[in-house]
């Protein structure tokens, strides 16, 4: 890396985040585009843990809308413009030389001033129409994995061989540390991670998961075989307090990486634990929809999902998964095949942004 105070022609490169998958989706690109010189601004919106990893990481950031927003239609729409109207004060004192994020308000306000925008997404067209409509037409670039289906604004995508969480679990990038997980409880007891998402986002309106009356059968067939740990977005019922994994929130994948199996409603996590070779089942209405997904389970078998609706098949598929001895080697394999034929996204996305930076 240059040295950034010799550095010429520095820029000021802009990211908004919002999802905590989408801090560790850019961080080594951040930390990559800091070390060469450039001036870095964050931008968030308020979402699960997204502002302690920022803390953790000791980031410095401007959250977009700090009281957080309303769930339903029109408290999406009323947190989006409120949203745009800081971003575009922002942005017309302090002119970033290009905007890249998840969210649409850099699409709308890059258009509006002139500034380029990447908007990344591995979500098809099909799952996101509301977000996709409003946010991909005065984008400059949509940036998506192969395979994924952006619908009338392919031909305006920037694709890469690969998954967004492979920008932060490609064995490059990250390396699971057991020493972590031991500092928490005995890592050679299996243990399962079970994570509950809010399902409140756009393109989640009609979503269902995991219920709070199946969680019980889900922990009583668990537990059999191991311990039993919870991370969620929503509130659950006290009776599950003794369950709830209380971590660092940097240090979630090493432990995903060393537990027995995840299961979920967490499309997200879901992908974390298949680009880690972790098994997993995931418990979604989404299963079936996704391209990323679909590919994980039937390219490379690293996921099954099923929907909520299929009590029966998931608690058969559940344990049959718990009585493979030998399901930690298959995916460990499953896992190599995948990783020899994808990239290192943060360096194919640090390349990306340097190259406009030239």
């Amino acid at each position: 890396m240059r040295n950034p105070e010799n550095m010429k022609g520095a820029k000021h490169f802009l990211f908004f985040l919002g999802h905590p998958a989408h801090f560790h989706l850019f961080r080594g690109t951040i930390e990559n585009l800091k070390k060469e010189g450039h001036r870095i601004t964050i931008f968030i919106k308020k979402k699960d843990i997204l502002e302690s990893l920022l803390k953790a990481a000791r980031w410095e950031y401007i959250n977009a809308l700090p009281e957080g927003r309303r769930d339903g239609k029109w408290g999406i729409a009323i947190g989006v413009l409120k949203k745009n109207l800081k971003l575009l004060r922002f942005c017309l004192r302090e002119r970033p030389y290009l905007m890249a994020g998840t969210s649409a308000e850099i699409a709308h306000i890059g258009f509006l001033l002139r500034i380029p925008s990447y908007v990344f997404s591995e979500d098809d067209y099909s799952v996101i129409k509301t977000f996709a409509q409003v946010t991909y037409p005065p984008a400059k670039h949509v940036v998506s994995p192969i395979g994924c289906d952006n619908g009338p604004w392919n031909k305006k995508t920037i694709r890469y061989n690969g998954y967004h969480k492979l920008a932060y679990l490609h064995p490059k990038q990250f390396q699971a540390d057991k020493s972590i997980v031991q500092a928490y409880f005995d890592s050679h007891t299996p243990y399962f991670i079970l994570r509950l998402a809010q399902l409140n986002a756009h393109h989640d309106d009609g979503a269902s998961g995991i219920s709070n009356e199946f969680m019980i059968k889900l922990i009583k067939l668990l537990e059999q075989f191991g311990r039993v740990y919870i991370t969620s977005e929503r509130e659950i019922p006290h009776d599950f307090a003794s369950y709830t994994l209380k971590i660092n929130p940097l240090h979630i994948h090493h432990l995903l990486a060393y537990a027995s199996l995840y299961i979920g409603d967490s499309q997200s996590m879901a992908v974390e634990a298949a680009v880690l070779g972790t098994p997993n089942l995931r418990i979604s209405s989404f299963s079936g929809k996704i391209s990323v997904l679909e590919e994980l389970e039937h390219t490379y078998q690293l996921t099954t999902g099923i929907h909520p609706r299929e009590e029966d098949n998931i608690l058969h598929t559940l344990e049959r998964m718990l009585s493979d001895q030998d399901l930690q080697s298959k995916f460990a394999d499953r896992r190599a095949r995948m990783l020899r034929e994808k990239i290192d996204v943060t360096a194919w996305l640090t390349n990306l942004f340097l190259k406009t930076a030239q």
